[in-house]
């Protein structure tokens, strides 16, 4: 809900402060005066479009802040503190400010934000109805909107689920063509996987067979080099005809174990150094044994080591880094292939979950589709009452509801809103077959049906209604019945509307008339040119009778004038 809005510098207004009830507002004026610009600051308040052109004349920009009431644990409250901004107490500012050269800017709750958080927090408060949008119910999909808004919160959860069992409808027909043309992939995968398996089994490997046979291949390709090392070691550690009247290794090492066991009888460090001795004589003796045998197996063997160079090469050839790589690979293949040659039992999956998902889509199709018939049927009847109310009483709403040739994202038919302009001729798309006000009127009876049953639609948000000269081509007694139909929507909503209809304006529980004056001395350009300013007050007692007479007659003096008015007030003050 909005409870102020104060405007700077916009068009014709200089300053003006806009207190709006809670329930009905009514904003008048002559023409000209500048009502539109008042509409204007709420748009831009609701992040609508900035143009440097608003900005008054002799001002370097132009200001619209409002405050908005919003319920602290409702969705525009949260939006608000996402965006940053501080809800306090349940009230938000909201400004925006457009300077006379460059880019608008917009604050929110003291924060400054885009101006499209602006826009996501108008749709969530205020509803505008104008006479631009007579044209808006013209679009299929906005005719299907409505129907499903006016249809309820039952309504809304027979769609929610409808929408979900199409998407899971429409999500299980795409794996099923996904795998239906993936199959010559598959197949083609099946083939390289099997050839690869086959290769590997025929080379049979094992585990760390390559890196064995690289140190086998080492060995066997320098069997005279390794046999001298070898030797030349077990000779030194042994003894041998090259080294003949040499102590071996093992006999010194035993010599200077006893030599050390004498002495250590009076310093045990000794002792210590010929334990250590003794165990190296014995590894020295084990290493003598163990060369021993390596040269009596150190053979030139050219025929192995030829063999040995082929299956290093076969094993190297392997599309893996290495050995065990493969048979990491290979145990992976095997378990794909087992997969890749049931493609039946996924086919036969993904088909049955196609027809699970569709049969649920259907049935929740076949729900929508009668709740919408319910609804269609209550909103004929809710818009026909209000037509009749509207000084129209042959003229006649009709929901057309015609089936699709298979579901869609937003059901099994498409919605079409008619109008029969008067008794006997033909149901018509709106906009076709009707005068402008007879197209006014029934605008405001869709309107007013559609925002009744939104602003009860369990939002504990107070919800805004602006009306923009919706009663235009409107009046005399049909002109009454717009007023009270307005304020029998102001007893659960905000509402403000922009009219030229005393009949209307006698309605309202706040009053506010824009008028334009001549400026004062002094005020205007540099260049000594006038700039026209215009008011916002609000009327009440004698001032609004007098308001009233204006608009009924052009005459604020006028004394039948006035007791109209009088009248208009004490009949709109009768409850419906």
């Amino acid at each position: 809900m909005i409870e102020q809005v104060r405007i700077e510098n916009l068009g014709v207004i200089a300053a003006a402060e806009l207190d709006l009830a809670p329930t009905f507002t009514v904003i008048t004026g002559e023409t000209g005066a500048g009502k539109t610009m008042v509409l204007t600051s709420l748009g831009l308040l609701l992040g609508g479009k900035a143009d440097a052109a608003l900005v008054r004349t002799t001002a370097d920009r132009a200001v619209v802040e409002g405050s908005f009431t919003v319920d602290p644990d409702g969705p525009a409250a949260a939006r608000a503190e996402e965006a940053g901004a501080v809800v306090d107490d349940g009230e938000l500012i909201a400004a925006r400010t457009v300077p006379a050269e460059g880019r608008s800017r917009a604050h929110l709750g003291g924060r400054t934000v885009p101006h499209g958080v602006l826009g996501e927090l108008g749709e969530q408060l205020v509803t505008v109805h104008g006479q631009s949008d007579q044209l808006r119910l013209k679009a299929p999909a906005q005719q299907r909107a409505a129907l499903d808004a006016f249809g309820g919160a039952e309504h809304g959860a027979v769609l929610a689920d409808y929408r979900q069992a199409w998407t899971a409808a429409r999500a299980a027909q795409q794996e099923l063509r996904a795998w239906e043309e993936a199959e010559g992939a598959r197949e083609q995968e099946v083939a390289e996987l099997r050839a690869g398996l086959e290769r590997l089994d025929a080379l049979d490997p094992q585990p760390g067979e390559d890196v064995a046979l690289r140190e086998e291949a080492g060995r066997l390709g320098n069997v005279e080099d390794l046999r001298a090392a070898a030797e030349h070691a077990h000779q030194a550690l042994t003894g041998g005809d090259d080294v003949a009247g040499a102590p071996d290794a093992t006999t010194l090492l035993q010599d200077a174990r006893r030599v050390l066991e004498q002495g250590s009888r009076d310093d045990q460090t000794l002792a210590d150094w010929a334990e250590r001795l003794a165990e190296a004589a014995y590894l020295a003796s084990d290493v003598s044994t163990e060369i021993a045998s390596y040269l009596a197996g150190l053979d030139a063997d050219p025929q192995r080591l030829a063999w040995v160079h082929e299956r290093r090469a076969a094993l190297a050839d392997l599309p893996h880094e290495n050995v065990d790589a493969a048979l990491a690979w290979a145990e992976e293949a095997r378990g794909r292939l087992a997969d890749l040659d049931a493609p039946e039992e996924a086919a036969t999956r993904l088909r049955n979950a196609v027809e699970a998902t569709a049969a649920e889509r259907d049935r929740t199709a076949a729900a929508l589709s009668e709740s919408r018939r319910s609804a269609a049927g209550r909103l004929e009847a809710a818009v026909g009452e209000e037509l009749t109310g509207l000084a129209m009483p042959g003229a006649r709403l009709e929901v057309r509801l015609t089936a699709l040739e298979e579901p869609g994202p937003h059901g099994a038919e498409s919605v079409e809103l008619l109008l029969s302009a008067h008794p006997g001729a033909p149901a018509r798309p709106l906009g076709q077959g009707a005068s402008g006000g007879e197209l006014s009127r029934v605008m405001l009876a869709i309107e007013v049906t559609l925002a009744a049953v939104e602003a009860t639609g369990g939002n504990a948000e107070r919800r805004t209604f602006v009306f923009d000269e919706v009663d235009a081509g409107v009046g005399g007694k049909a002109a009454v019945e717009v007023g009270r139909r307005l304020a029998r929507l102001a007893r659960g909503a905000q509402v403000v509307v922009v009219t030229h209809l005393a009949q209307v304006a006698a309605f309202a529980d706040r009053h506010l008339v824009v008028t334009k004056h001549a400026p004062s001395d002094g005020d205007g350009r540099a260049d000594g040119e006038a700039v026209t300013a215009t008011d916002v007050r609000a009327v009440d007692g004698e001032n609004r009778l007098r308001e009233l007479a204006r608009m009924l007659s052009g005459q604020d003096e006028s004394d039948t004038a006035l007791r109209h008015a009088a009248e208009l007030i004490e009949r709109a003050s009768v409850q419906p």
